[in-house]
């Protein structure tokens, strides 16, 4: 495969500038003044949707926002209404106290995507120039931050929504139900919002790498080979509640210090086995007082691998290593699974034009941040690539990116673009 993008080097920053800009942009739209927070089905996301609606409109798109909340962009080859769809995007959802890209560069930088490689005739009117149809989608919940569930909104395009999911409540009691109407979209229509096979010819995604292996290499870009697979725990460990003075240490039956060394027994076990990350990220214990010998503690468990087979077996690994260590201190544990997803491999020709268009050696990363290329890659075949932020840091406000590093990125994924339009004609 060979670069076949003509542009002069102006444009390219032009866009990239551009792209930072409306990362600014979007980051003044939040619930907490002060620091980014933007979720589903909010007034914040009702407002970015109106902005990325207005930015497709400007390159010529035709816009819709579909039944689950999704804004999407749609230009079609002259002659040819129906065609299949290549899809790029991201989400413009975030976590609380966000950082200005994850998700939101990947959207805008497909938008200048589309500016590049569109095609306008003398009359002014705008087609793709390809045998598919270009769209530009903005995912609206791939943090799950709201309701507890990542991804609804790709899911809602794979086709796999879950009637369960109505009645998730967020944090003042709101039903995803109710907040689906409050937003003016109707949930006995969120089946509108699921796509066939047949009309996608692939995704692309553009994102920051959240980790750190490309600003350790002194690389801008990768290609990602696949997202990892995960499951997720609650674990609840029971002991008993005593008096912190009376008892004696022999007596006790301390839950907290059991989940403690259930704790870094994940680091352990996971640190021992390759591509494997475990995270305890909540730990409490009842009944909370100062002078009480904690008779039960709860914890989460985010388990993650490139494979899951590997990721299954760290998870018996650590079974068994709870029952030892609740065993030696007398406690009881159990744990309810609340999230599984398995790996996702990029589509082999996917992965051949996003190193295509970053040209030379391009390294592949397996991505363990989970991605709305998870969802869709049930309905059609991923691709993606990933950007350099320093140290890695992401989902908090020092979250950065370079802006030479979003100009070689849309020049990357305007030329796989372009690589696959000539792999199908």
């Amino acid at each position: 495969m060979k670069t076949r993008l003509q542009v002069e080097p102006e444009r390219i920053s032009a866009a990239a500038r551009r792209v930072m800009g409306r990362c600014e942009e979007l980051a003044r739209v939040t619930a907490t003044p002060g620091s980014i927070t933007r979720v589903y089905l909010s007034p914040e996301h009702a407002r970015v949707n109106r902005l990325a609606a207005e930015w497709m409109r400007e390159l010529g798109m035709t816009t819709r926002q579909d039944a689950a909340g999704n804004q999407v962009g749609r230009l079609v080859p002259v002659g040819a209404p129906d065609a299949p769809a290549l899809m790029l995007g991201s989400h413009l959802d975030t976590v609380p106290d966000a950082g200005r890209f994850d998700g939101i560069v990947g959207v805008l930088m497909a938008l200048e995507v589309v500016r590049l490689l569109r095609r306008v005739d003398d009359e002014g009117t705008v087609s793709s120039p390809f045998p598919f149809a270009l769209e530009v989608i903005a995912f609206s919940d791939e943090e799950g931050t709201r309701f507890g569930k990542a991804l609804l909104g790709s899911s809602a395009v794979a086709g796999q929504w879950d009637e369960s999911w109505w009645d998730l409540t967020d944090a003042d009691g709101s039903t995803l139900r109710e907040a689906f109407r409050e937003f003016g979209l109707d949930p006995g229509r969120i089946g509108e919002a699921a796509r066939r096979p047949d009309q996608l010819v692939g995704y692309l995604e553009a994102h920051i790498e959240q980790g750190p292996e490309l600003d350790r290499a002194g690389l801008s870009l990768a290609a990602v080979s696949s997202i990892a697979s995960a499951r997720r725990f609650q674990l609840v460990v029971e002991g008993e509640a005593r008096h912190a003075g009376g008892t004696p240490y022999d007596m006790r039956r301390d839950a907290l210090l059991g989940a403690s060394e259930a704790a870094l027994a994940v680091e352990r076990i996971c640190r021992g086995e390759h591509h494997i990350i475990g995270t305890v990220g909540q730990l409490e214990a009842f009944p909370g007082a100062v002078n009480v010998v904690p008779g039960e503690a709860h914890f989460s468990l985010d388990l993650r691998g490139e494979f899951d087979a590997t990721r299954d077996h760290t998870w018996d690994a650590i079974s068994a290593e709870l029952d030892a260590i609740m065993g030696r201190r007398g406690l009881r544990w159990h744990a309810r699974e609340v999230h599984s997803a398995p790996a996702v491999f990029c589509e082999p020709l996917l992965q051949d034009v996003v190193r295509a268009g970053i040209g030379g050696d391009a390294p592949t990363l397996f991505s363990r941040a989970g991605h709305d290329a998870m969802s869709i890659g049930a309905i059609t075949g991923v691709g993606m690539l990933f950007l350099r932020n320093p140290q890695g840091i992401s989902h908090h406000p020092d979250e950065s990116v370079a802006a030479d590093d979003v100009a070689v990125g849309i020049r990357a994924l305007a030329e796989a673009v372009l690589h696959l339009g000539a792999e199908s004609r």
